[in-house]
């Protein structure tokens, strides 16, 4: 049976209407949008002890502490908020009114866009919630990003996301998927990206994190998660921003193990080239995702388990990994390039780049346009390619981008790319760990 989708303002109402539910709202940046959702449903005082706005950072910083990064739109700033508010619930309500009241403490601090629009607009949001009277505290905090181009329209976005966060912490707890689900209730697509949920507590004891992760891209709410070498999520701007990246792409269902020596092969080459300091570099190695959402638009719990699973083992041999759902070489890079890397290389096997610059493969009508498309999008002086042999099956013979067969429509274009070392061919490998295609 479909699921009932209630409105916002219901929402709001049915948990006012709640008098076990009851807390503070804490919020910084774009107004007191999810309390006002609140206030205006009726009834507020049977879930509202209290609503803040502390706005200006000084008054941010007496009441919750300094940020030793400087940056208020953080997952640190929103964890002490929670800590901050929670903690004066328990110390402030006591008494028979409140004996049988399951707290929460809800938080947000949130960028919208600027007078001139020249700012990344996102946040974090946070609910710290008791799931049983007097019982022990949970945890659901995600990273969200504001996408409509007026700073009106975030806001209200914004206020949706707060009141769909709530409702799921009370009622959709219990069953993880419809919780990440109802996040996006009642908003329009392409107004939010949510690329971050983690969670924590005695009711998500049985939850796996990244399964939840992996469910926002399946959903179409993420276009990428990072896990790090310990297997938790990690939110992608904080973990990439300036920093030099080089990523090993691997296919969907693929059997054996990454090609590590010619990956290895590429990271020298790549830091040689670039100079690049180990602290300031992120090795990544990904998952494709994308094959099989395309496949099919319903992806299963089979398939999410797999990529849980393929995850963790990954993790497990010291990478960081990033699930995706972009098939195209282009496409990951332009999604990397957001976050203003200082350089990125992109490890791949030669024998993709044959699909690329073969007319055969398109439409001969349009492959001029999508070639064009590809490399405008793909390359930058900061972003290369970091191409590996393959032996072909055919001939036995070691093909480099030296003797790659490419058409005669591209051939020019692809002898710009090598000559201005677009694309770098992996030095000094082994013939033994040339995968045969």
């Amino acid at each position: 049976m479909a699921r009932e989708i209630f409105e916002t303002k219901r929402k709001a109402l049915k948990i006012n209407l709640n008098s076990d539910i009851y807390g503070t709202f804490a919020e910084i940046g774009a107004g007191q949008e999810v309390a006002r959702n609140f206030f205006e449903a009726g009834a507020a005082s049977g879930t509202i002890a209290k609503s803040i706005s502390a706005y200006d950072m000084a008054f941010s910083d007496a009441i919750y502490g300094e940020e030793e990064s400087g940056r208020y739109v953080s997952r640190t700033r929103l964890t002490k908020m929670l800590n901050h508010e929670f903690n004066l619930l328990q110390e402030r309500l006591q008494g028979e009114k409140y004996e049988s009241k399951k707290f929460f403490a809800f938080a947000d601090t949130v960028t919208t866009l600027n007078f001139t629009k020249t700012n990344e607009p996102h946040g974090w949001i946070g609910i710290r919630f008791q799931h049983e009277v007097d019982g022990p505290t949970n945890d659901i905090i995600i990273h969200v990003r504001l996408l409509d181009s007026d700073s009106r329209l975030q806001s209200k976005v914004l206020g949706i996301l707060g009141v769909n966060l709530i409702f799921a912490a009370y009622y959709y707890a219990e069953n993880p998927k419809v919780m990440i689900e109802s996040l996006v209730d009642n908003l329009s697509v392409g107004s939010v990206e949510i690329d971050l949920v983690k969670v924590s507590g005695p009711v998500f004891e049985t939850a796996n994190e990244r399964l939840l992760n992996l469910y926002l891209i399946a959903k179409g709410f993420a276009k990428a998660a990072i896990f790090r070498p310990d297997g938790k999520a990690a939110q992608m701007k904080d973990y990439l921003y300036k920093k030099n990246i080089i990523i090993l792409r691997t296919k969907y269902r693929q059997k054996s193990n990454p090609n590590f020596d010619l990956f290895n092969l590429a990271v020298e080459q790549f830091v040689k080239n670039t100079g690049s300091a180990p602290e300031d570099t992120v090795l990544l190695i990904e998952v494709l995702m994308g094959n099989v959402l395309e496949e099919d638009s319903k992806i299963t719990d089979e398939d999410l388990t797999y990529f849980a699973e393929r995850a963790e083992y990954l993790c497990s041999t010291g990478n960081n990994i990033i699930v995706s759902n972009f098939r195209r070489n282009n496409h990951l890079a332009e999604f990397i390039k957001s976050f203003k890397p200082q350089h990125v290389g992109i490890a791949t096997n030669v024998s993709n780049l044959k699909n690329i610059f073969n007319s055969d493969n398109y439409n001969k009508e349009k492959y001029t346009h999508e070639l064009l498309s590809y490399i405008s999008g793909m390359f930058s002086k900061d972003v290369k390619l970091y191409a590996y042999p393959y032996r072909d099956r055919k001939t036995n013979t070691i093909i480099t981008s030296k003797n790659l067969p490419v058409c005669g429509q591209a051939k020019p274009l692809f002898d710009f790319l090598i000559q201005n070392q677009y694309i770098v061919d992996i030095e000094n490998y082994d013939d033994e760990f040339v995968k045969t295609v």
